[in-house]
C-alpha cells in the first residue's frame, strides 16, 4: 500500500476537489494524510452561525477534522498561514497571508511532512489554481517545489475536464434544468476559464463509488456549504453526473497518457 498527500488551499476545498479520490485511497487501504495551507479565517459565514467566542477559523478546522474522518484520512496537517481572500483585498496584501508567503519556506513545510510520510504521491493544483484564486495558485508553486524537495516523484494537479464540464452545462441548459441539473446558485464562476481543457487531462478517476462520501464530506462544511447550497442542491443524479469523476495532470508523464487512477 501507498501514502498520498493531498494539499489544498482552504477547509473544503479537499471535499469538492479530491473528495472521491481521498475516498477511494483510504477504502482500497492507502494511508491518506490531507494537508491544508490556511484555516481559511476569510470565508463568508451567516450572523449567528458560530457559537459564542469561537473564531470561524477554529470551526473551520473542526469541520476539516470532520470531513477527514468521513473521507478515511488518516492525518490532518495545517501549514499555518492566514486565508488570503481575493486578489486586491487587504487579506491578500497581509504579510501573513498564504499568498505573500516565501515560497521556499513554505515549501520547505510541505516537504518535511511529504518527507515524515515517506509519500508516494502528492496532489496539488493546476498552475492557475482551478479557478484563479491566489491561495490555490500558491498551492501549486509551493506544492511543487515541495516535492522537489521531499524527492516525491509522483505528483498529481488535480484540475476539472473543462471540456466535460461546459458539454454537462450545455446539455442542462437546453434541457431546461438549468445550471447543472440540480437546485441552488450556479458557483460564480468563468466557466470558459474553469480546469483545464480536456487533452492536457492524463488522469481521470471514477469515484462513483464513493459520492455518498464526497457528499457527507462537503455538507461537513456546513459554514460554507449550507443546506441550500448549489452543491448539496442536486439531485442525486445530476451530482454523480456533475461529480462521478475526478481529473488531474500527471506532471511529467508521457505524452498521450490516459490512466485512470493515481497508484502505479
Amino acid at each position: 500500500m501507498a501514502t498520498l498527500v493531498t494539499f489544498h488551499a482552504h477547509p473544503d476545498d479537499e471535499a469538492i476537489a479530491c473528495g472521491g479520490t481521498m475516498a477511494r485511497a483510504a477504502a482500497e487501504g492507502h494511508r491518506v494524510v490531507l494537508v491544508v495551507a490556511t484555516r481559511g479565517e476569510h470565508g463568508e459565514v451567516d450572523d449567528g452561525f458560530l457559537a459564542p467566542g469561537v473564531s470561524l477559523a477554529d470551526h473551520r478546522v473542526t469541520e476539516t477534522q470532520d470531513a477527514a474522518r468521513v473521507l478515511g484520512v488518516a492525518r490532518v496537517a495545517f501549514l499555518g498561514y492566514e486565508d488570503s481572500g481575493m486578489i486586491g483585498t487587504p487579506e491578500n496584501e497581509a504579510a501573513t497571508s498564504f499568498w505573500q508567503a516565501d515560497v521556499e519556506e513554505a515549501a520547505a513545510r510541505l516537504a518535511a511532512i511529504l518527507t515524515e510520510e515517506s509519500a508516494d504521491v502528492l496532489t496539488v493544483y493546476d498552475d492557475h489554481g482551478g479557478y484563479g484564486h491566489p491561495d490555490h495558485i500558491q498551492v501549486h508553486r509551493v506544492g511543487i517545489r515541495a516535492a522537489e524537495l521531499a524527492g516525491t516523484r509522483r505528483v498529481y494537479e488535480s484540475t476539472v475536464d473543462r471540456d466535460y464540464v461546459l458539454a454537462l452545462r450545455a446539455q442542462a441548459v437546453e434541457s431546461g434544468e438549468g445550471g447543472f441539473g440540480g437546485g441552488g446558485e450556479e458557483p460564480d464562476l468563468d466557466f470558459d476559464e474553469l480546469g483545464s481543457p480536456g487533452p492536457m487531462i492524463t488522469t481521470t478517476v471514477d469515484v462513483t463509488g464513493y459520492l455518498d462520501r464526497k457528499r457527507d464530506a462537503m455538507a461537513a462544511h456546513a459554514s460554507q456549504i449550507g443546506p441550500e447550497s448549489f452543491f448539496l442542491n442536486m439531485t442525486s443524479e445530476a451530482f454523480a453526473v456533475t461529480w462521478g469523476k475526478e481529473w488531474f495532470i500527471r506532471r511529467d508523464a508521457p505524452e498521450g497518457t490516459a490512466e485512470d487512477w493515481l497508484f502505479g
